[in-house]
C-alpha cells in the first residue's frame, strides 16, 4: 500500500515541468532517428504488396537486387525462426508467405546503403498475384462468416422482456469511423549486432519485452541475446503498442543476416498504408424506456472491422463491451460484439483502446431517448447514473467509488449549463442558416489492464554516494510525462528535489518481462514499483542511521533540510557515503501487481478494474446549414484525476485528448476504396485538428478529491479517459442538427466522424417529412 504523501499535502504538490521539455523546445531531445548513424549502417525498406487479397504465384527480386546501393534483398524463406510479429494469435507475418490478406502488407525486404535507394528498390519487385475477391467491410466479412474469433455476449438481468414490458421502445443505430494515431514520430527502429550473435534494437515502442520476445523468436535466440531499448517516443497513441515490432523485427532480421547495424525509417505514406488504426464500427441498439427516460431495456450490438488479422482485438472488443454503460446502470442489458475479420490492415490499440466506441453507442441512445420525449439530454443521463442499489455493471461488477452524479451536477453549475442552454434555444430561434448545440456528457472508465496478468510492473533505484539517483522502470516515455510523474514519486521518497533524481532510457536488461505502457495504467504501475523500490533503500538508510546515532528506525525522519538521526541533520550524500563505507546496498529492486483484480472472460463476469476514473465536459457548437462546417466555441471540463502527481502535466493530458477525441469524431476520415486500398495515408488526405480547432473558451478543472484505492499517493490514471470527454461534441453538433427541424421528435441520423458532409446528410434527413 502507498504510503500518505508527507511532502505534499492534497492540492499542494507542485507542478515540475516535462523532463524533456527543456531538450524538446531546443531541438535537442534525441529520438531513434537522432542516433548517431555508423559508416557502415543500411537503411531498409519493404515491397508492399498491390493486392488486397491473393495469392503470391511468382516472385522476381531480379531488378531490386540490382537497383543501386541495394546490398540485400530478404523473403519470408530467410526467416531463421517464427515468421511472426503478431501480440496474440501468431498470424502476423513479417514478410507475406504464399499469400497476401491487406493491401500494402510487406512481402519482402530492401536493405540498402541510404534510404532514398531502398525505397527506390523496393518499387521495382515483380509479383504475379491470383487475386481473390476481398472482403472489406462489416457485411461482406458477416455474410463470408470470416471473424478474428466468435462473437462475445455480456448480459444482466433480461433484456427481451424489459424490453417487450417496456412503455416506449426504439431502435437506432450509428457507424463510427476509424482513426489513424498521426504520431509526429513515424515508426523507426535500428538494430546492431553484438557480440556472440546478440541483437541490440533500439525501437520508437511502448512494449519493449514483446519486441524482445518477438525478435528472440524470430531468429531463433534466447531472449537473453536481445536488448530492446526506448528513451522517448515522439507520440504514440496505441500504434506503437504492438504495431512497432514490424519493424523492429526488420531491422534485427537485416542485422542479423548481414553483419552490419540496420535501420527502418518508414516514410509517412507507407506508415499510415501498412500500420493499423482505431476499430471502426457499426452500432445498433433497441431500447425500452419510462416517461422519465430511465432505461428498462437495452439490445446493443458491436460490429468491429478489425482487419486482416487478431493484433489485440480481442481485448479492445472487450474493453467496448466494458464500457457500453459508461456512467448508467442498465438493469436489463444484452452486448453483443462481433469481431469480423476484413482484408484492410490489422485494426490495433488506440487510446481508449475500444473505450469509446462502446461509450459513444450508450451517449447516443440517450440522445435518442431524448428526442423521443421531448427531454433535455442531460436529464435522461442523470436520470441513468449509477447510485445507491443500482451500482452493478453488466460484467457483475459493484461500484465502490462512484462520484460520476456529483461531478456532472457541480460541472453543470460551475458551466451554467442550463442558462447556456436556454440561450441556445434562444440563438435557434431567431437564426435560420447558423444552428447551435450544447451537450454535457460524462465519462466513467475502468483502470487497469483486462488481462490480469498484464498489471504487473518492475522498478530499479540506485542511489549514489553523492546523493544522486538514477530510476529505471519499465514505462515508456511518449510524451505523456510519465517519467517526471515517477521522477516525483522517487524524490519524494528521499526528500530530495527532482533535480536530483536521473531517470534512463526503458531497457530490458535492466527491468525484464515488463507490460506495455497502456491501459493508462503506466504511473500507476510503474510509479508504485518505483516507490517501492525507493522506499527499500531508505528503509535500510533508517536502519543504518539510527543503529549509529542510538535511536529507533521510526525516529528517523527524510526532509526537504536533510536526514534527521537523533539529534544530527545529515545530508542525503553524507548518508550515502557513510551506509556505503558500512557495507549497505544502496540499489534496490520494486515490484509491483495491482490487487483485488479478477476476471472470468469465458463469462464476461468478474472486476476486471481496479478503480475508475470519471469526468464530465460540456461543449457548445455552432453549425452552418448551407456548407456543414461546424466550430467549437465553448468547452468545460470538470475531470477526476484523484491526488494530481502533476497538475500541469494532467492538465496537458486532458486538453491533449479531449482534442485528439475531438478529431476523431470530426475530421478525421478512414476510407478504404473497392480493391482494399486506403484513400487517406498523407497529412493531405487526413485531416487532424489544429490550433485553430481549439475553442477559444477551453476550461479545465480537476476534481478536488482523491482515489478511494491505495494508488501511488492516491492518484488516478489520466492517459485515455479525457478523450471520450470529446463525445459532448458529437452529441452537441447533433443538437445543432436536430435545431433544422425542433417539430420533430427524433434523432438527426448523424455518424462519425461529423464531418461537413455527414452533416449535410443528417440536416437533410432530418429536415425530410
Amino acid at each position: 500500500m502507498a504510503e500518505r504523501d508527507p511532502l505534499w499535502p492534497a492540492g499542494t504538490r507542485p507542478s515540475n515541468p516535462h523532463d524533456s521539455a527543456h531538450l524538446h523546445v531546443a531541438g535537442l531531445a534525441r529520438y531513434v532517428d537522432d542516433e548517431a548513424e555508423p559508416a557502415d549502417m543500411l537503411h531498409l525498406a519493404f515491397g508492399l504488396s498491390s493486392e488486397a487479397r491473393a495469392k503470391i504465384v511468382a516472385m522476381d527480386l531480379d531488378a531490386v537486387r540490382a537497383a543501386p546501393g541495394v546490398v540485400a534483398v530478404f523473403t519470408a524463406a530467410d526467416i531463421p525462426g517464427a515468421n511472426d510479429v503478431g501480440p496474440i494469435a501468431h498470424d502476423d507475418r513479417l514478410l507475406a508467405d504464399r499469400e497476401v490478406i491487406s493491401h500494402g502488407q510487406p512481402v519482402f525486404l530492401v536493405a540498402a546503403t541510404s534510404r532514398m535507394a531502398a525505397r527506390k528498390a523496393a518499387r521495382l519487385g515483380a509479383i504475379t498475384y491470383e487475386p481473390l475477391e476481398p472482403r472489406l467491410t462489416v457485411t461482406q466479412a458477416r455474410v463470408a462468416g470470416e471473424r478474428i474469433e466468435a462473437d462475445q455476449h455480456m448480459a444482466a438481468g433480461d433484456a427481451q422482456a424489459a424490453l417487450a414490458a417496456a412503455p416506449h421502445r426504439l431502435s437506432g443505430g450509428l457507424a463510427i469511423g476509424a482513426q489513424d494515431h498521426f504520431y509526429l514520430e513515424g515508426q523507426v527502429a535500428h538494430a546492431r549486432p553484438g557480440e556472440d550473435g546478440q541483437i541490440h534494437v533500439v525501437s520508437s515502442t511502448q512494449h519493449p519485452s514483446e519486441i524482445q520476445h518477438i525478435v528472440a523468436h524470430m531468429l531463433e535466440k534466447p531472449s537473453a541475446d536481445v536488448t530492446v531499448e526506448v528513451r522517448r517516443m515522439g507520440g504514440a497513441f496505441g500504434g506503437k503498442e504492438s504495431q512497432a515490432a514490424l519493424f523492429a523485427a526488420a531491422a534485427a532480421l537485416a542485422a542479423h543476416h548481414t553483419g552490419r547495424p540496420a535501420k527502418f525509417r518508414c516514410d509517412r505514406d507507407d506508415d499510415m498504408i501498412v500500420t493499423g488504426k482505431r476499430h471502426d464500427f457499426e452500432v445498433s441498439y433497441e431500447a425500452g424506456y419510462d416517461d422519465a427516460g430511465r432505461i428498462l431495456a437495452l439490445k446493443l450490438n458491436y460490429a468491429a472491422r478489425c482487419g486482416a488479422t487478431m493484433d489485440l482485438s480481442p481485448g479492445i472488443n472487450d474493453r467496448t463491451m466494458f464500457h457500453a454503460d459508461n456512467c448508467y446502470f442498465l438493469p436489463n442489458v444484452e452486448i453483443v460484439s462481433e469481431r469480423l475479420k476484413t482484408n484492410t490492415v490489422s485494426a490495433t490499440a488506440f487510446r481508449g483502446f475500444g473505450g469509446p466506441q462502446g461509450m459513444l453507442g450508450i451517449e447516443r441512445v440517450c440522445d435518442h431517448i431524448a428526442a423521443r420525449l421531448g427531454l433535455d439530454p442531460l436529464t435522461v443521463r442523470q436520470a441513468n447514473l449509477y447510485g445507491p442499489g443500482r451500482d452493478v455493471t453488466p460484467y457483475g461488477m459493484q461500484l465502490e467509488d462512484n462520484i460520476a452524479p456529483q461531478l456532472i451536477t457541480r460541472l453543470k453549475e460551475t458551466s451554467d449549463y442550463t442558462a447556456r442552454r436556454e440561450a441556445v434555444a434562444a440563438f435557434n430561434a431567431n437564426s435560420p442558416v447558423l444552428k447551435r448545440g450544447i451537450a454535457l456528457t460524462p465519462v466513467k472508465f475502468g483502470i487497469s489492464f483486462t488481462t490480469t496478468h498484464l498489471n504487473q510492473a518492475g522498478a530499479l533505484v540506485h542511489l549514489y554516494t553523492d546523493g544522486s539517483i538514477q530510476v529505471n522502470h519499465g514505462g515508456t516515455e511518449m510524451g505523456q510525462g510519465l517519467y517526471i510523474k515517477v521522477a516525483q514519486i522517487v524524490a519524494d521518497v528521499f526528500a530530495v528535489p527532482v533535480s536530483s533524481v536521473r531517470i534512463t532510457a526503458t531497457r530490458t536488461d535492466k527491468v525484464p518481462n515488463t507490460s506495455a505502457t497502456a491501459a493508462s495504467s503506466g504511473a500507476d504501475l510503474n510509479g508504485m514499483a518505483a516507490h517501492y523500490a525507493a522506499l527499500a533503500i531508505r528503509d535500510r538508510l533508517c536502519a543504518f542511521l539510527a543503529g549509529a546515532h542510538g535511536c529507533a528506525p521510526e525516529e528517523v525522519s527524510f526532509t526537504a533540510e536533510g536526514i534527521r538521526a537523533g539529534s544530527e541533520l545529515i545530508p542525503l550524500a553524507d548518508a550515502a557515503r557513510r551506509a556505503h563505507i558500512g557495507r549497505i546496498s544502496l540499489s534496490s529492486t520494486g515490484f509491483y501487481a495491482t490487487p483485488d483484480i479478477a476476471y472470468d472472460r469465458a463469462a464476461h463476469k468478474g472486476r476486471p478494474f481496479y478503480y475508475f476514473a470519471y469526468g464530465a465536459a460540456v461543449s457548445e457548437v455552432v453549425v452552418d446549414c448551407l456548407t456543414g462546417e461546424h466550430k467549437v466555441l465553448a468547452v468545460d471540463i470538470l475531470h477526476d484525476v484523484g491526488r494530481s502527481l502533476n497538475p500541469a502535466i494532467d492538465r496537458g493530458q486532458i486538453e491533449g485528448g479531449f482534442i485528439q477525441g475531438q478529431g476523431w469524431l470530426t475530421t478525421e476520415v478512414v476510407e478504404w476504396d473497392g480493391k482494399g486500398r486506403l484513400l487517406n495515408h498523407s497529412p493531405a488526405t487526413y485531416k487532424i485538428p489544429t490550433a485553430s480547432d481549439r475553442a477559444k473558451h477551453f476550461r479545465i478543472e480537476l476534481w478536488d478529491g482523491e482515489n478511494a484505492k491505495p494508488t501511488v499517493h492516491r492518484s488516478k490514471a489520466v492517459g485515455e479517459p479525457p478523450l471520450m470527454l470529446a463525445n459532448s461534441v458529437f452529441c452537441a453538433i447533433s443538437a445543432a442538427i436536430a435545431a433544422t427541424n425542433p417539430a420533430r421528435r427524433d434523432l438527426p441520423p448523424l455518424h462519425a466522424p461529423a464531418t461537413p458532409e455527414a452533416v449535410l446528410k443528417a440536416i437533410a434527413a432530418h429536415k425530410a417529412t
